[in-house]
């Protein structure tokens, strides 16, 4: 039962993190699952650790990256993402260990999608806002901080689950309540 909920809570943040950026958590998945016993994989998902996988999850990763800290290309980039990413947190948390044999593949890949489109939802709503606020020179500090908070998020996942889903949960209450504050405000 104990790793049933592990497994969900490690499928929950490694999808969160494919919001901010899909390479990096499946890149991490993959090296993490293919050199330690920290993850394990069933097949089909198995196929992310074979090397010509993980070469191609870094080259991707390096032109997201790269992308992502370039205002023009980075709305372009997020236009793009709004398919990859919801696709990259369905495919991590169905691949994330145990989730697949406990809740049923369909159910597992619709809560990946909607945890990941979620989070990309909140990114892309937001950089908008934070390059016209600063005329673009926020936006390499941003995606920086969106590409630290994603790898740390997809480790946490795999390494304490519990932790991750408690930092998710508190993130959830502090969000709602400041959006709650800020309607107020709005109405009065």
């Amino acid at each position: 039962m104990i790793e049933a909920i592990n497994g969900l809570f490690t499928g929950l943040g490694l999808s969160s993190s494919a919001g901010l950026n899909a390479y990096l958590p499946l890149l991490i998945v993959a090296v993490v699952a293919r050199f330690t016993d920290w993850i394990t994989l069933s097949k089909p998902w198995s196929a992310l650790t074979n090397g010509w996988i993980i070469a191609l999850l870094a080259v991707l990763l390096a032109v997201e990256i790269v992308a992502d800290k370039i205002p023009a290309i980075d709305h372009a980039n997020d236009v793009v993402q709004t398919f990859i990413r919801p696709t990259a947190g369905a495919i991590l948390f169905a691949a994330s260990s145990n989730v697949v044999s406990d809740v049923h593949p369909v159910l597992a890949l619709a809560c990946g999608v909607i945890v990941a489109g979620g989070v990309h939802a909140v990114k892309a709503s937001a950089r908008p806002v934070v390059t016209a606020a600063t005329g673009g020179v926020g936006n390499p500090i941003v995606s920086t901080i969106e590409d630290i908070s994603s790898a740390l998020v997809a480790l946490l996942s795999i390494l304490i689950p519990t932790l991750v889903a408690l930092l998710l949960l508190l993130l959830f209450i502090v969000l709602s309540s400041w959006y709650w504050r800020r309607r107020r405000a709005r109405t009065i």
